[in-house]
């Protein structure tokens, strides 16, 4: 992204607010003699136990989770843990419910298992339990949809969950940028109000560390579990034990927390600039979300064609994503596109969105 003067794109890391001198004395004293053992062991039946110790005690109970060795699966990122948790629980014929519009990786990874993908539009408030199908897995983003960001209210999320109990269906929570909640705190993960083991939880570093870590958790009972570590074993063994141990120490030194506060603050003050420049340019947000995070879900004119959008910008120096992706095929609309300000900084903000103001809003019949 350094070589563009305006990249509005999602899940980038800064350098100017990552802590790179400790993350490198945690990475240099996980190679030291007394983590010999953790460096060089082979993880086939449990994760460095520091490691686990730390999202027990750390990261779950920020979420209202409470979870035992037994129930944490390291894996390589969010999407390894999505993709392991939909070849457990599903296969052919079976039926896996998708948000719509929604990640996209969703769709390829149930494609693999032979599943029924079946879209279900989300509104204000995220997935709505009373428009679903009959279905065998939910995949779900409660506290920051992918992509319009909103966040399900607290009874949305119990009306789901007594939902899963009554039609006996499990459901898959992606619980990616919850640490970003700034505006207000986060509400409680699913996985914490589920009292039935109906919930498989996915976790990862990789917003709010950096996406290059590829490290990432899967929490679910232990039968799962254990079918998940099995799987895991005969694609990847397990994830790299310097890289598990430096996250450790990254975590129990308290560098994880300065850091979160750090990207808090920084985003904060990011996105007002972003909501200042889209209404000083008349541009349109499509959903933007009432926690925080690192985006804003756009809408273009109609006639816009954001693929389309996004070369032209690029040739600008501005990067965006256009939306089509995050659309069930069937029913993919053109004009919709992400803006992220995780990676840019405040002085360019209103710059780049002037640079795209003509091109959304006059339509791609003026492209020139």
């Amino acid at each position: 992204m350094g070589a563009f003067c305006y990249p509005f794109i999602y899940g980038q890391a800064d350098p100017t607010l990552f802590d790179h001198q400790n993350w490198r004395q945690c990475a240099l004293r996980a190679l030291g003699k007394r983590d010999f053992p953790a460096l060089t062991s082979d993880y086939y039946e449990r994760d460095d136990p520091l490691l686990i110790e730390q999202i027990l005690r750390t990261i779950l109970p920020r979420r209202g989770i409470a979870a035992r060795e037994g129930e944490v699966l390291l894996t390589l990122g969010a999407q390894n843990a999505l993709w392991i948790a939909g070849s457990v629980l599903l296969g052919p014929g079976q039926r896996a419910v998708v948000e719509n519009p929604g990640y996209p990786g969703w769709r390829a990874i149930l494609e693999t298992s032979g599943a029924r993908v079946l879209p279900v539009d989300v509104d204000a408030e995220g997935l709505p339990p009373e428009r679903l199908p009959p279905a065998d897995v939910v995949f779900a983003t409660a506290s920051h949809q992918c992509p319009t960001n909103a966040t399900m209210p607290v009874e949305r999320r119990v009306a789901l969950l007594q939902a899963a109990e009554r039609e006996g269906f499990v459901i898959v929570e992606d619980d990616y940028e919850f640490e970003m909640s700034f505006l207000k705190p986060a509400a409680p993960a699913l996985k914490s109000l589920d009292r039935e083991g109906r919930v498989i939880y996915a976790g990862s570093f990789s917003k709010s560390i950096f996406p290059g870590l590829r490290l990432g958790y899967l929490v679910g009972p232990p039968s799962f579990i254990a079918e998940a570590r099995a799987l895991r074993a005969m694609v990847l063994r397990h994830p790299p034990g310097h890289l598990q141990r430096t996250v450790a120490y990254f975590l129990a030194l308290g560098h994880y927390d300065a850091l979160i506060n750090r990207m808090r603050l920084a985003f904060r003050r990011r996105r007002q600039v972003m909501v200042e420049a889209i209404a000083a340019e008349g541009l349109e947000i499509a959903g933007q979300g009432g926690v925080g995070g690192s985006s804003f879900w756009m809408r273009a004119a109609e006639g816009v064609d954001t693929e389309a959008l996004a070369l032209t910008l690029r040739e600008k120096s501005v990067l965006i994503e256009p939306g089509r992706a995050f659309f069930d095929p069937s029913s993919a609309v053109p004009n919709h596109y992400r803006l992220a300000y995780s990676s840019i900084s405040p002085s360019r903000i209103p710059e780049g969105s002037r640079g795209s103001r003509r091109y959304t809003w006059r339509g791609t019949r003026r492209f020139r």
